[in-house]
Formats: C-alpha cells, sequence, structure tokens
C-alpha cells in the first residue's frame, strides 16, 4: 500500500467530508517529504491554536511537525501543559497522556506498535513541556533513557509553568522573579541536556524556533536515529510572552538576545554510532 493510500478518502466520501480534511488529503505533506522550506505552500498539520499571541511554544509545535521525516507514520505523545491546549489541532495520531508519565506510555505504544506493524517504521515522539519533562515526568523520562527505548523527546522549554500562572520550574533560570516566583529562583537551570548525554541518548541537540532549519534538522535527525539507535532528546527554547511579559511580537528577538547574553548555547551531543549515521544521510543526499 503506497503512503498516499494511507490517506485517501474512500470513493463516494468526498462530498461529505469535512473542506478542512478534503484540504489536508490533497494538499497536506503526508508522503512527500516536505520540510521547512516549503513551508506556506501545503496544508500544514496545524495551521490554528488557542494558544497566546507571540507564543513561543505555539511556533515550536508548526515546526516540529512540518520537520517530521514520516508523520503519516508518527505517532505523537504529549501531556499536561500549554502544549496540551492545541494538540485538539493537529492533524496527526497524537495521546494526551497523564502530567510526567508521557515517556512510560511512548515507551509502551512504541513496543505495542513494533508488534502490531512488524518491518514498518512507526515513529513515536514525545513532545511536552518543562515541567513534564524535566520536573515531574523526569523519572519516567530517565528511565526511558536508561533502557535504550527508541523514542524521540522534545521538551518545549518556556522556562516556567506557563498554563498554571507562571511558577518557576527547573528549566527556569537563576534569579528569575515570576508572578508566582516573587524572591526569583535559587538555582539555575537543570542540565538536562547532559543528562541525556550521560543517561543513553544517542542523539541530543538544543536549538529554538529562532533559526528554523537548525530546528528542522535537530528534529529529522533525532527521530530517524530514534528508529535504530536508540533513545533522543531535542530541547527547544521557546518564551512565554504571558508569563514573562514581554511584547508578542518580541519573541524570536528574545530568544537571539538569550544567546548573545549566553544564557541560551545551541549544541549537539551524539554516540559515535549517531554521528557514522548522520554522515551516511548527508552522503545519501549528495
Amino acid at each position: 500500500m503506497s503512503k498516499r493510500n494511507l490517506c485517501q478518502i474512500s470513493p463516494g466520501f468526498e462530498e461529505i467530508m469535512p473542506a478542512e480534511y478534503r484540504d489536508l488529503v490533497e494538499r497536506g505533506p503526508y508522503g512527500k517529504g516536505w520540510g521547512v522550506a516549503e513551508m506556506g505552500s501545503f496544508k500544514e498539520l496545524i495551521e490554528e491554536h488557542p494558544l497566546c499571541a507571540g507564543c513561543g511554544l505555539a511556533l515550536s509545535m508548526r515546526l516540529i511537525l512540518v520537520s517530521l521525516p514520516s508523520p503519516e507514520d508518527t505517532v505523537v505523545v504529549g501531556s499536561t501543559g500549554c502544549s496540551a491546549l492545541a494538540f485538539p489541532q493537529v492533524a496527526l495520531h497524537n495521546i494526551h497522556s497523564l502530567f510526567g508519565n508521557q515517556n512510560a506510555v511512548a515507551s509502551g505504544l512504541k513496543r505495542a506498535l513494533a508488534l502490531r506493524f512488524p518491518g514498518r517504521v512507526k515513529d513515536v515522539v514525545v513532545i511536552a513541556g518543562d515541567g513534564a519533562t524535566c520536573d515531574i515526568g523526569l523519572d519516567s523520562v530517565l528511565h526511558s533513557w536508561f533502557r535504550g527505548e527508541k523514542i524521540t523527546t522534545i521538551m518545549l522549554d518556556n522556562e516556567a509553568y506557563a498554563n498554571t500562572g507562571g511558577q518557576e520550574s527547573g528549566m527556569t533560570q537563576r534569579g528569575t522573579v515570576l508572578n508566582m516566583a516573587p524572591k526569583g529562583k535559587k538555582f539555575g537551570k537543570v542540565a538536562v541536556p547532559e543528562i541525556a548525554r550521560e543517561s543513553g541518548c544517542v542523539y541530543v541537540a538544543v536549538t529554538s524556533p529562532a533559526k528554523p532549519k537548525n530546528m528542522e534538522k535537530a528534529v529529522r535527525r533525532a527521530v530517524l536515529l530514534a528508529r535504530d539507535l536508540g533513545p533522543t532528546y531535542v530541547q527547544l527554547l521557546c518564551p512565554c510572552p504571558t508569563n514573562y511579559k514581554f511584547k508578542p511580537n518580541e519573541t524570536l528577538d528574545r530568544i537571539r538576545d538569550q544567546e548573545k547574553q549566553g544564557h541560551f548555547r545551541p549544541r549537539e551531543y551524539y554516540t559515535p554510532e549517531a554521528e557514522a549515521f548522520i554522515r551516511q544521510l548527508e552522503e545519501a543526499k549528495g
């Protein structure tokens, strides 16, 4: 069965299907391999959402979805947080897990898909905020890495519990004053990329939506490497204008300023096996 047939409308049902769905089938990304460079020219997997204006998390979700190498064979596992409000608008199989157990759910799902579809590629990607990934869910995240589960974990790092009023999280920077952290945070950001590297992830990337092509490269690499080699991790800085009180049109400038000031450092880690795999991918592209 071709990938096109996976999302075709059965003959005779075209007229009764919603226009939005027909548009997705006719101009959507399934089976086409489109990415960031083609954005705006096709029906994307998310085009509307209920999140705040200027939300760095919403932009990151859009870029993640457009960067998936095989969206038609991908299941996303999310968790409680701002991103959970947008997933109902995502035209992709996705699961809303309980707060913090997303990597446990993704681990079981990946194993079940391997049994149900032997010989077929089925990517499982976790997309969750810093609270679900670094704080409340850190135990299930770490143990999925320890076990070598072949899933990709993507943290939407908006440096706060933005969905519940702006409490500090483990990813909030030292000294930051928020609505519900009036005295400022007492310790720095948790070194999750370094923890991921030491916990068994074959590939780790820290990037942001301020550099869409770099972000696309990181997401694609993470998903492709997870298929065969083991767990991968991508951390995305996506500031929250509501809780950090900056203008909606200043989100990307804020990321760039963070980088200039040394508070944000894009980087990649990979094992020798992952490096060899990436080299093969690049050589295949020519």
